[in-house]
């Protein structure tokens, strides 16, 4: 299962995957340039660009990698990955500011024994004082979390710590996890690639930590937006599509009640802005796929013992955590309807 190459140097390269927006391209390229550690490669995996990306890349330095399409997020990191030869590599995407120092303070962490990748703090770009988020974790009913995530930048937020699962809008990875793990799985497009990623390093015993003087300032769907009807879709099929790999027969029936409640919630959110068609056009989609992905899973030697704790370990530090900077709607309701409190 070898995803990268054997003839690794030291050194660290950074992925940046993109798709148009050759402004906020040109942006990130500064910032990273500025970082206060010696970056070996930046490698841009263009999706297709129809503004001259690539050729702003190339002026700003970067070695450039055109896929001729809009091939999705994970097709272009993939790729990018497969072509660094340094023994850490960041993704990054093209609407982050890193600080001059976060990719130092992140290389630092990865480079203690057991840690395999590192993410930092991500601030709002619009609201400077909110966090966009920090790491990740995940509910019984396979929807996750940002954790963070519009709340005001504080101590609850200072502490470093060991994380399962990342975004990979700004994270730094050992080059070796990929030959271990696998890539991101490209069925997934883009939205929950990085959890479906989590999980299956969780299996192989890789986690990661959270470095919070690691700082950066992100946009957030800066390309297609929040709520645009295709990030819809593409989140209502692939919450499915973890249910589908992960869950094996004696989860469905054990989380099948947080299951219905997590993602029909996500459905009312999204109905609520505007996208219930999306929606529902995703959950079609994810069923379609569901029978398939389990047959796939069986193939390849079924579901391994473990995850349940994970996921109750996970949904109950969402609790904790949302108990001491105030519950979100989704998450309060959430956890009235599946009767933890």
């Amino acid at each position: 299962m070898s995803t990268v190459p054997e003839d690794v140097t030291s050194g660290i390269s950074v992925v940046v995957p993109n798709w148009n927006r050759s402004d906020l391209l040109r942006r990130v390229l500064t910032h990273l340039r500025a970082q206060t550690v010696e970056i070996r490669e930046i490698v841009v995996v263009d999706n297709g660009s129809t503004d001259r990306s690539p050729d702003a890349a190339r002026a700003e330095g970067a070695r450039v990698i055109e896929l001729g399409e809009n091939r999705g997020f994970t097709a272009a990191v993939n790729r990018g990955i497969a072509e660094v030869r340094t023994e850490f590599v960041a993704v990054v995407n093209n609407d982050v500011q890193p600080a001059p120092d976060w990719l130092a303070n992140l290389a630092g962490a990865v480079r203690q024994p057991r840690v395999w990748f590192a993410v930092g703090k991500l601030r709002s770009a619009s609201k400077p004082d909110e966090l966009d988020g920090t790491f990740d974790a995940l509910c019984r009913g396979a929807c996750p979390w940002r954790a963070g995530n519009g709340r005001k930048d504080g101590p609850l937020w200072d502490h470093r710590r060991r994380i399962r699962f990342a975004s990979w809008t700004a994270t730094l990875f050992r080059t070796e996890l990929f030959r271990r793990v696998g890539k991101l799985d490209e069925q997934f497009g883009s939205y929950l690639e990085d959890v479906d990623f989590g999980l299956r390093c969780v299996r192989h015993g890789c986690f990661g930590l959270y470095v919070p003087t690691a700082v950066a300032t992100h946009e957030g769907s800066a390309t297609l937006g929040r709520w645009n009807r295709e990030v819809v879709r593409r989140i209502a099929r692939n919450q499915v599509l973890l249910v589908a790999k992960h869950y094996p027969a004696r989860y469905l029936v054990r989380y099948g009640w947080p299951i219905f409640v997590a993602q029909t919630l996500w459905g009312a959110l999204a109905a609520a802005h505007g996208q219930p068609a999306a929606f529902a056009r995703g959950k079609l989609e994810g069923m379609a796929l569901f029978w398939r992905t389990r047959r796939e899973v069986m193939r390849s030697g079924g579901w391994p013992p473990g995850l349940s704790k994970v996921l109750e370990d996970s949904e109950s530090e969402i609790f904790r955590l949302q108990k001491k900077s105030g519950f979100d709607l989704y998450w309060r309701l959430y956890f009235a309807l599946t009767c933890l409190t």
